[in-house]
């Protein structure tokens, strides 16, 4: 794990009599290799009839969780987030739209906690699932960012002090005690690797963790010593 800050920004400076305050918002991250991977695989099936679509995507999203299942993936890391059933609609000239047939589709969200061996996990399960296996997309993250987030916080607070104390000189007075600490955490999500969404891309998938990075922000307001 490592840390870091980027500037502040958000700064205010007041001052009645001897006395005021100075509000300044700190900025900082951490960032650590990531131990989780997010998952989200699939089926599609196409056939002339609903039966057959449901029943064929049913068989392939079975093949697909066997794989997970035969790699040691918990059931509480397996979750179904989706399953439709549509026509297949087609437009012929002079009839308009015309069912040729019924697409029946499900996906998983899949938690990968080993990621030595998921690669090739990815890979098993989507060869399971055949032409119908859809890979939409993977991401890594962490399982437990506290202590990365504990950085985070320290550097952004140090950001927020060393504008503070600049501002302080600047208006020839002194930091006293902090009077409020807001934090505010920016939107971010998990690090993504690129959707793959047919199963001959799988073959030559691999997987570089890389760093995730959690960032954060303070806001502090310090009393002013005259």
């Amino acid at each position: 794990m490592n840390g870091n800050q980027e500037s502040g920004d958000g700064e205010n400076l007041e001052r009645q009599g001897g006395a005021g305050t100075v509000t300044v918002t700190g900025t900082g991250w951490a960032e650590a290799a990531p131990d989780l991977m997010l998952v989200s695989i699939g089926v599609e099936c196409r056939a002339a009839s609903v039966e057959a679509s449901y029943s064929g995507a049913g068989e392939a999203l079975a093949a697909v969780i066997a794989v997970f299942r035969s790699a040691g993936v918990a059931s509480a890391d397996t979750r179904t987030t989706g399953l439709t059933v549509r026509a297949d609609l087609v437009w012929r000239e002079g009839e308009g739209q015309q069912v040729a047939g019924y697409v029946a589709g499900s996906t998983l969200s899949i938690r990968l906690r080993d990621l030595a061996s998921a690669s090739g996990t990815i890979s098993e399960a989507v060869r399971a699932g055949g032409n119908d296996a859809r890979l939409n997309g993977l991401q890594l993250t962490l399982s437990d960012d506290s202590a990365v987030r504990e950085q985070a916080r320290a550097a952004a607070w140090q950001d927020a002090l060393r504008a503070a104390a600049q501002f302080a000189a600047l208006a020839s007075a002194t930091l006293g005690p902090v009077v409020s600490v807001t934090e505010h955490n920016p939107a971010q999500g998990p690090v993504p690797l690129a959707g793959i969404q047919r199963a001959s891309a799988v073959e030559s998938l691999a997987i570089e963790p890389g760093e995730s990075r959690v960032e954060t922000a303070v806001t502090v307001v310090w009393e002013l010593h005259a």
